[in-house]
């Protein structure tokens, strides 16, 4: 079988053309159940923490630290503060706890 990269890209564009067609087409009313409308509102936010959270864990030298860092950004962020304090702490948390165990 011949890798040609054309063949992939073509199915990659079918597959996902047609993943966002067919919601289209078969829903034509609006959504009424409150269950699914709820459902379909959290979706985005699940789908962002599931790619979101191996890479927290996998961008540091040690998962004492990610974790750390990681900790602290819920914290900051249960408490409502902004993004780039979020990002600004959690990152010094990272920083202090690898200068701290030397890993």
């Amino acid at each position: 079988m011949s890798n040609n990269i054309y063949i992939y890209i073509l199915v990659m564009a079918a597959v996902t053309y047609c993943i966002r067609l067919l919601p289209l087409t078969l829903i034509r009313k609006e959504i009424k159940n409150k269950y699914i409308r709820s459902f379909l509102y959290y979706v985005p936010y699940v789908t962002l923490a599931a790619m979101t959270f191996p890479a927290i864990l996998t961008a540091t030298a040690n998962i004492w630290s990610a974790a750390v860092g990681f900790i602290a950004a819920l914290i900051l962020a249960y408490n409502r503060k902004s993004l780039i304090t979020v990002s600004l702490v959690s990152c010094i948390c990272v920083f202090l706890t690898e200068l701290i165990t030397g890993l």
